[in-house]
């Protein structure tokens, strides 16, 4: 396993991270996105099939260029978090957390005990053998990323038992999704879905958790400036994608 570092670390150091959210799911695009410079890709397992050949791959290129590779999981997807950190993922995130007994049971999922209950294997993430297993043991138990993402009112109202689950690496939102439970429609913008996010993230500086931002409009980005934010979501790369594609065409075309 190679060690990349937390986000508490960075945020430490002053260092600001930068996340995207991949929703094509194949190797050459994360290498991309790695080589590009991002500090963390999520590889989206909640809406989208994973060929695990593919998702094997996409994990190893991201860490090999110095990524972090996270897997999104829904919590019905909880144990498959073993299998997919066997792979060399350095963490789960997990979709629409409302509960602590639902991040309690990733956690135990994903840490190997005394922390959690997850079986052990060799292979890659032991260098073949060449990292002994307790020090693999002892390395995993410390820089796996656990993290929580909140997309719903129960999420916001649980927060607060969330953030003393010790192995919390990092909250995100899920503004879209939470708009949408609160009968406000596709409107992650909306003023009342700002408030809860606003809430959210006061509670993850009151509890020292760093809380990872997805600005959607340039106020937003500002306000999260403001508030010394300095983890950071740039979006998915299917939507840049598309904007671009189409953007190069319109170019082209208007010659």
């Amino acid at each position: 396993m190679i060690s990349l570092a937390l986000p508490e670390e960075c945020r430490k150091s002053g260092k600001e991270l930068f996340g995207i959210l991949n929703s094509v799911p194949h190797p050459t695009l994360v290498e991309m996105i790695a080589v590009a410079g991002y500090d963390f890709v999520i590889l989206d397992m909640e809406h989208l099939p994973h060929n695990e050949t593919l998702l094997s791959q996409s994990i190893q290129l991201a860490q090999l260029n110095g990524c972090t590779p996270l897997v999104r999981l829904s919590s019905d997807d909880i144990s498959r978090a073993g299998r997919i950190l066997d792979m060399g993922a350095h963490g789960i995130v997990l979709s629409r957390a409302e509960s602590a007994q639902q991040v309690i049971a990733l956690r135990d999922a994903m840490y190997f005990p005394p922390v959690g209950t997850r079986g052990i294997t060799g292979g890659s993430v032991t260098g073949f053998g060449t990292l002994s297993l307790d020090e693999y043991i002892r390395q995993t138990n410390e820089k796996l990323w656990l993290v929580p993402m909140i997309e719903t009112p129960s999420g916001i109202q649980a927060i607060d038992t969330l953030l003393h689950i010790p192995q919390v690496t990092m909250v995100m939102e899920g503004a879209l999704d939470l708009a949408m439970s609160m009968q406000l429609g596709p409107q992650p913008a909306h003023p009342e879905v700002e408030t809860q996010i606003r809430h959210l993230a006061d509670r993850c500086r009151a509890a020292d958790i760093p809380f990872c931002a997805n600005p959607r409009t340039p106020e937003q980005q500002k306000y999260w400036q403001t508030q010394g934010v300095s983890h950071w979501l740039c979006g998915e790369d299917r939507g840049f994608l598309f904007r671009t594609l189409k953007q190069r065409l319109t170019d082209i075309q208007s010659l």
